[in-house]
């Protein structure tokens, strides 16, 4: 064996370690990229106890396991009237810190409150801008809105929430717009023509099966919005044995499938479960209620440690 290599084999021997490091790196390159994990906040929406006082709401849902609360829109109080609001769209933002705070007094975070208009209404900056003042007031980090994006809707909402955006950054609250008869691509386009970064994409799974009766899968719409998402009404629904929206694991949708491309953003997002209810059983009691709203915390508790672990 030659001891002294000729200048050809040197070349050689070199491009070949170069192509062995330009493979390494291309590997290293199209591996996926690891981030730190979601926070999911997993909270329920008083919703479900809706015909029940709210202080039995809050109690039912701390005796579930929950650590984190979204408000409802009504319940009906001890003198058996019509739905109360919980937060009535005119209160001052001082009745909002009183009821954040009578939340956390009971081990309960607000995360969530409705906006209680569509963004096309005519009042709607002014109902939102209160309810930007009440969610601050509150420590609620979040107000969710939806409504109908038909014809001119569409530019109506643009133009609104380009001028709610500052606002909501200016008072720290986020707005989040879930679909309500769309898909999350449309809500997505909406979001992205507004270009803010405190108005983003609440995800509804739930409503996107019930309003296309099954023709759009929520698993792939949602690849179409992940990235504007932020929080999530947490709603399964199943076409059999009736077509009904129904509490998550209860229905057709893969919620590991679902909240994986999310699983990953190094975000804190909320997850309200606003739907409960098992198929074609109706709750007669609040207890009745607690234990659906258990299950769905262990559901959801089980998925994210599947998706993280």
């Amino acid at each position: 064996m030659n001891p002294f290599p000729l200048r050809r084999d040197l070349l050689r021997l070199g491009a070949a370690g170069l192509s062995a490091v330009a493979l390494t790196n291309l590997a290293r390159a199209q591996e996926p990229k690891k981030t730190a994990l979601t926070q999911f906040q997993i909270a329920c929406m008083t919703l479900p106890y809706s015909q029940y006082p709210l202080q039995r709401a809050l109690t039912g849902l701390k005796a579930a396991g929950y650590k984190f609360v979204a408000w409802g829109t009504t319940h009906k109080e001890a003198d058996g009237g019509k739905g109360t609001p919980v937060m009535p769209a005119d209160a001052p933002p001082k009745q909002a810190k009183e009821l954040g705070q009578k939340c956390r007094d009971l081990g309960l975070e607000p995360l969530m409150m409705f906006s209680g208009v569509y963004p096309e209404a005519a009042n709607a900056v002014a109902v939102f801008k209160n309810r930007i003042r009440q969610a601050e007031a509150a420590g609620i980090p979040q107000v969710l809105t939806f409504g109908h994006t038909k014809g001119p809707n569409r530019q109506v909402w643009v133009e609104r929430f380009k001028q709610l955006g500052p606002v909501a950054r200016d008072h720290g609250v986020t707005l989040v717009v879930k679909q309500h008869g769309e898909t999350g691509e449309v809500t997505a386009g909406i979001v992205k023509d507004v270009a803010d970064a405190n108005v983003m994409v609440n995800y509804d799974a739930g409503n996107v099966m019930d309003y296309t009766a099954g023709k759009v899968n929520p698993l792939d719409d949602f690849k179409t919005c992940a990235a504007q998402t932020r929080s999530f009404c947490v709603k399964d629904h199943r076409l059999f044995p009736v077509n009904q929206d129904c509490g998550p694991g209860y229905g057709e949708i893969d919620h590991y499938r679902l909240l994986h491309p999310v699983a990953r953003t190094g975000l804190t997002m909320p997850l309200c479960c606003e739907n409960i209810s098992a198929p074609n059983i109706k709750p007669t009691t609040p207890e009745d209620i607690d234990a659906l709203a258990r299950r769905a915390r262990e559901f959801l508790e089980v998925v994210i440690q599947g998706l993280q672990g």
